[in-house]
């Protein structure tokens, strides 16, 4: 990786965007890569503006490498403003851009981020849990489903 890369990274890491939970979503995505073992969740707030649904906030939470965790971090800013069809609209690599070109190895990541976002938005009207009857967080849908959870920071 350049590092100009490496530093737009960290600085992402340092001070990541968005992270956590949205109790009020509108539309929830998660998505996993069974090779690198990331997972991703992303939440989405609509509001209504000049007669348009638009994307006012989005949130992420992540078992994943830096490089998802940062990806993920701008992608969420990327997306205030845009319509659904805008957002769907978007690859992974649109979704990196304020980093820079990923290398192939990271890639992935930004696949990750995009499939997060494309689960968000296909059924617009998915219910949205209260955290009663199923998995509301990542941690809690990766335990039920009698998975072992390891985490690992640098």
């Amino acid at each position: 990786m350049s590092d100009n890369l490496e530093a737009k990274i960290e600085q992402a890491i340092r001070n990541p965007q968005n992270l956590g939970e949205m109790k009020d979503a509108d539309a929830v995505g998660t998505v996993g890569n069974a090779d690198c073992g990331d997972m991703l969740r992303m939440w989405i707030k609509f509001k209504e503006e000049n007669g348009r649904k638009i994307i006012d906030r989005a949130t992420f939470q992540s078992f994943g490498c830096q490089t998802a965790i940062a990806v993920a971090s701008v992608a969420t800013e990327l997306l205030k403003g845009k319509t659904t069809e805008e957002a769907k609209m978007m690859s992974g690599e649109d979704l990196a851009a304020p980093l820079g070109a990923l290398p192939p190895v990271k890639i992935h990541c930004a696949q990750l981020v995009e499939g997060a976002l494309r689960n968000a938005l296909a059924p617009e009207t998915q219910p949205i849990s209260d955290g009663r009857n199923d998995a509301s967080t990542l941690l809690q849908q990766m335990s039920s489903a009698g998975k072992k959870v390891k985490v690992v920071l640098d």
